[in-house]
């Protein structure tokens, strides 16, 4: 049997370092790709919409154009730290009034400029983000309630009713929240009316959300890209349990979504659930349901 040297304990704790050493260079890698993927977005969510790129551009832009003033100023205040510090053979105080006309003109025509180019890239995305003028391919009326959801389906002339979820932390919980049905690639507006106070329609991974105001119809559409289950919530205050006030967005193919509504019909989910503060169901035929009627 052999017997190990000092310099063999030496070789053996070297290797330990190195595989050490290298599995954390690997983790971090791994790490950092997928950092990098998130950064590109801003730390975002992934979008699914035909409408992320433009949010998420927006937003990097805005933050660049942040971190660039704030290096510019910050260079400016240590800058002035050291050119202006007291030197020893500094005797009194030093001037406190100077005027510099230049200067302060620059202070206020470059924040000027910036709020008005930040304003232009604004005002253009919102624009795009709230046009409504296509035609949708479904239109979903999205009702929001105290302290759950109803959608009803335009089109497919169905609905589907929402109860306030139990959040037991249990498995199982995430089946009995009310779903969204969407075909993927297919345009879709959502129609948003209250039943009693404000909520907040919101998908994180739609990066977009938008008020539920009662007594008024707010739109946007989107066309969802990519098949799967995404989470939903209420992002406004709304009482008691809107902690609770959660929902799932289900994009599927345009066959399961045929498919998903011809099981609500069967199920005796005919006509539109009403979408003002009452609550009474509104039968086929009753031109109430449209939501273009709803509201202001």
């Amino acid at each position: 049997m052999r017997t190990l040297r000092p310099h063999d304990h030496t070789f053996f704790r070297m290797k330990r370092r190195g595989l050490t050493v290298t599995g954390l260079a690997l983790a971090c890698a791994v790490a950092l790709s997928g950092c990098g993927e998130s950064l590109s977005r801003g730390l975002l969510p992934h979008g699914v919409t035909d409408q992320t790129g433009r949010i998420t551009n927006l937003w990097n832009g805005s933050w660049l154009a942040a971190l660039g003033v704030g290096v510019v100023v910050w260079g400016l205040i240590f800058w002035c730290v050291v050119a202006y510090r007291r030197r020893k053979d500094d005797v009194g105080l030093p001037e406190q009034l100077r005027y510099n006309v230049p200067i302060e003109i620059f202070f206020t025509v470059v924040p000027l400029f910036m709020i008005a180019v930040l304003f232009f890239y604004t005002a253009r995305d919102e624009s795009a983000l709230l046009d409504t003028s296509k035609k949708p391919d479904v239109t979903v009326n999205v009702v929001g309630k105290q302290w759950s959801w109803d959608f009803n389906y335009v089109e497919a002339g169905t609905f589907e009713s929402g109860t306030q979820a139990e959040l037991t932390g249990m498995p199982g919980v995430a089946a009995t929240l009310p779903a969204l049905y969407l075909p993927v690639n297919q345009r879709v507006e959502f129609v948003l009316t209250s039943r009693d106070v404000i909520h907040s329609f919101w998908v994180p991974q739609f990066l977009m959300k938008m008020d539920i105001v009662p007594g008024k119809v707010n739109r946007f559409q989107i066309k969802p890209t990519e098949i799967g289950t995404f989470q939903g919530k209420c992002a406004e205050l709304c009482g008691t349990y809107h902690s609770q006030m959660l929902f799932q967005v289900k994009v599927v193919s345009q066959a399961d979504y045929d498919a998903h509504m011809a099981a609500l019909l069967a199920q005796g989910n005919v006509g539109m659930l009403d979408n003002s503060l009452s609550r009474e169901k509104i039968e086929p035929g009753d031109q109430q349901y449209l939501p273009k009627k709803v509201g202001n």
